[in-house]
Formats: C-alpha cells, sequence, structure tokens
C-alpha cells in the first residue's frame, strides 16, 4: 500500500479509503412480505477488516448511509483491535441541525453507534452555499465543532462539499481551522462542482483532499462500448477502474481516494491498484487518453446545454439545465436507470421538467437556441415513473 501526506497534519493516509456507503447487502424479508434490503454483516466486517489487514488505514462512513446502519456496522468491524489500527471518519447530518445542541446530540449518538471514544476526521456532511448560512453559521455549528475537539469526541475538522465553486471558496475561507474537506472528483468532473480548481485552492490553503465518486457512482467502471474502445486501443491490459483511478493518484493534491466497494472482488482489484498508485505517474500519453475519452463522452451528450442558465429562473420553478444534465448523464453514461433514480428521488419535485406550461420565455433567452419546451417534455416522459 502507498502513503500520501494529509495535507498538514502529521498522519500518512493510504491511497486507497474504504467508504462504506455501497457495502454489501442482502435481501430480507419485510413487512407485508416485502423485500427489503440490509447490510450482509458477515461480508461487510470481512471486506472492512481485510482493507485494513492490506494496508487501508482510512474508513469513512456517515450517519445516514444504508438508512442509518453503516456506522453501526463499522463500529462492529472495527472492534477486536482493528480500531487502533486506522483513522475512522464520519458525518454530521447537518440537515438534522434545527439548533445548535442538536450538533452534540447527534455526535454522541454516533459515537454510541460507531463504539468509540472519539472519531479521528469529522466533517459536515454535504454542505453548500445554502447549508453554509442557513445552518452552519446559523446556528453556530463551528464553535460547537471546535468544543467537541477540545473535549476530545473529534481529533480533526472538515466538511464534504456538493455545491459549486464559489460557494467553496467561500467556506474554505469562513473558517481558518479546517483540517481537510471532501470533494467529488473524477475525470468527469472536472469543471462541476469544486472541481480541479477547487482541488488546487484547497491545497493552497493547507487543507487535505479527500476524494469521493471517483468512479461517478459506478458508471466510470462500466464506460459504454466506444469509450471503452479508446482505453483498450491505448493499454488493453489497464482496466476502466484503473484508468480513472490512476488519473487520480497521479495528482499530488489528491490525499485519499473513497471507494464505497460492494464485493470482495472490487477491494482486491483496488487495492492491487493502490499498491502501485504514484503521483505524477500519469505522462503526457496517458493524458490524452483521458482526454479522449472525456471528449467521446460529451459527444454523446443528446441536449446542447452548456448550464450558462440564461433561462432561468423560470416562472413555474423549473430548474432547465439540471433537468437537462440528468438526462444527458443517462444518455452519455448509457445509465438511463440511474438518471430516472436521480430525477424520481434526489431532485425536487417542483422543479422537474413536467412542471412545463410551455409559455416561451426560456427560449426567448437561450443563446444556444434549444428547443427547450419540447426537449423538457422528452425528459418528463424519459424519467418520470
Amino acid at each position: 500500500m502507498k502513503y500520501r501526506p494529509f495535507g498538514k497534519l502529521d498522519f500518512k493516509v493510504s491511497a486507497l479509503g474504504f467508504g462504506a456507503m455501497r457495502l454489501p447487502t442482502r435481501q430480507i424479508q419485510g413487512p407485508g412480505n416485502r423485500l427489503d434490503s440490509s447490510i450482509d454483516e458477515q461480508e461487510a466486517i470481512r471486506m472492512i477488516r481485510h482493507a485494513i489487514d492490506m494496508g487501508v488505514n482510512y474508513i469513512d462512513t456517515a450517519y445516514g448511509y444504508h438508512g442509518g446502519q453503516s456506522e453501526i456496522l463499522v463500529g462492529k468491524a472495527l472492534m477486536d483491535g482493528y480500531r487502533s489500527r486506522t483513522a475512522l471518519a464520519t458525518k454530521s447530518p447537518v440537515w438534522l441541525i434545527k439548533e445548535p445542541a442538536d450538533f452534540d446530540r447527534l455526535l454522541d449518538e454516533q459515537l454510541g453507534k460507531l463504539q468509540t471514544d472519539y472519531i479521528d476526521f469529522y466533517l459536515l456532511h454535504a454542505i453548500n452555499g445554502h447549508s453554509w448560512e442557513n445552518t452552519i453559521l446559523k446556528h453556530d455549528v463551528l464553535s460547537r465543532m471546535e468544543a467537541a475537539r477540545k473535549a476530545g469526541k473529534i481529533r480533526h475538522m472538515g466538511f464534504s462539499f456538493h455545491g459549486d465553486y464559489d460557494s467553496f471558496v467561500k467556506i474554505v475561507d469562513g473558517f481558518d481551522k479546517w483540517d481537510f474537506c471532501q470533494i467529488q472528483y473524477n475525470y468527469m468532473d472536472i469543471e462541476n462542482q469544486a472541481g480541479m480548481k477547487g482541488l488546487k485552492y484547497a491545497v493552497s490553503k493547507g487543507l487535505a483532499v479527500v476524494i469521493m465518486e471517483p468512479l461517478l457512482g459506478g458508471r466510470l467502471a462500466n464506460p459504454p462500448s466506444d469509450v471503452r474502445t479508446i482505453m483498450e486501443e491505448a493499454d488493453p491490459a489497464r482496466s476502466p477502474v484503473g484508468w480513472a483511478l490512476n488519473w487520480l493518484w497521479s495528482q499530488p493534491e489528491v490525499s485519499v481516494v473513497l471507494s464505497g466497494m460492494s464485493t470482495m472482488r472490487q477491494l482486491e482489484e483496488n487495492i492491487a491498484l493502490a499498491d502501485k498508485a504514484e503521483p505524477g505517474k500519469f505522462g503526457k500519453t496517458e493524458l490524452d487518453v483521458i482526454e479522449k475519452v472525456r471528449r467521446k463522452y460529451m459527444e454523446r451528450t443528446a441536449i446542447p446545454c452548456t448550464g450558462c442558465e440564461y433561462c432561468v429562473p423560470c416562472p413555474n420553478d423549473v430548474a432547465i439545465p439540471r433537468n437537462f444534465s440528468i438526462y444527458n448523464d443517462g444518455v452519455m453514461h448509457d445509465d438511463m436507470e440511474g438518471a430516472r433514480v436521480t430525477y424520481n428521488n434526489f431532485f425536487s419535485k417542483e422543479n422537474r421538467a413536467g412542471n412545463c406550461v410551455r409559455c416561451g420565455e426560456c427560449e426567448e433567452k437561450c443563446p444556444q437556441g434549444i428547443a427547450i419546451m419540447d426537449w423538457l417534455e422528452k425528459v418528463d416522459k424519459a424519467l418520470s415513473r
């Protein structure tokens, strides 16, 4: 296992971190003969302990993963001496904080679930510009977090982020005691959310950067055939996972790459790749391949929306660029079912394409000349359930 600096801290982190968001599951009989999914406890514990035995020293979980069961499972996995052999990271569910005391109550609950006296790396979960202003600052969460550190309940303070670059910079600069941050970053997300600029900005401020979604929810592990052909022609021995992870590890600004592994086979493949992970390993040849892959993905885009947002606000609150982005992602990655899940489960009903009344105001403003109203109808028809 290769190890890398973790910002300014006196800690060397394994190149690969174990993300406990996609643990192995099994079907169980629920109420009314309904089939529910629960963590396969025996296999999940076996995988986490095997990862630690192979040198992984960063385990990441969160309050809400697996319906609140992930922290409990990780707590069990880190018994029998494993807790002292790894750094433990989990996240405060900031959306549940309605008053300052909620931060402390939730942290104590997490310590109990994890069966530990302290958390090495504690993050404010999935914050953005809105939650920064309306939860973190409003309820004095940063002071509560500092107090928890002084009390020994947490050791290092950070945040995970889902928002735009400007908000990311505001959050990084808004607190001088951050030790690290966690961003969504992969070769298709270089300009999305914090992006490559955010990665470099955080490092310039002395923060360690933890990478989540290195395979874009698994999509980059199974690319469409035309994308896979580019990779195979360049290096038949390197898997799509290998291309994606090594692109990240080649960047010295990356501290640790989290992978949400569901099978022992995935874990073994990622450990084998991490054993050879080195900054600067990708030269011009490999980077050119990644650029060709990125362009091929972009060629698969159905709607030529650039996300300029001239079309919004919509009088009926349709988030036009977001609707188009979800649809384009499904087409781009041959994953329309994944796009449907996002559209129906993780996207506000008030902002969906189906609320378009064809007023035409958006098309008058669109510099790309997109037939927005027709496309919104197609998007809703393709993604609604």
